[in-house]
């Protein structure tokens, strides 16, 4: 399966720190799944997220991780960059109004795993285990 990734809000809280459980979210995602980022901070190259991850001051053992997400590109619309005919998971902190009509006019509404840190600081620990 397809695995989306969004980054702030979603990998980072929203003061830029890591989210709790995430080194263990990204070493399963990343090798069970083919996972995508899906983000402002990768369109067409990841190495831009790589970059920006890397400022966050991510420990070094993330990136053992972070390097086996491919990029993705796309224009305005993040569900640009996704193919509807296949099965993925899209993880996301805020997707916009377009972005969910497009997955509601695919059926892919269920695909969508909204992530709110903010109110949920253990959402990816809770992803992890919902998805392992």
């Amino acid at each position: 399966m397809k695995i989306y990734l969004d980054i702030d809000g979603t990998l980072l809280n929203p003061d830029g720190t890591s989210a709790r459980c995430l080194y263990e979210f990204l070493e399963y995602v990343t090798g069970a799944h083919e996972c995508y980022w899906l983000t402002t901070h990768c369109k067409g190259d990841a190495k831009t997220a790589e970059e920006y991850l890397r400022m966050k001051k991510l420990d070094e053992y993330a990136f053992k991780f972070i390097s086996r997400i491919k990029p993705t590109n796309w224009d305005i619309l993040k569900t640009d960059a996704i193919d509807m005919t296949e099965d993925f998971i899209w993880f996301d902190d805020s997707p916009m109004v377009h972005e969910l009509l497009a997955l509601k006019k695919a059926g892919k509404s269920g695909s969508l795993h909204h992530i709110n840190l903010k109110d949920n600081p253990y959402a990816l620990c809770e992803e992890l285990d919902n998805l392992s």
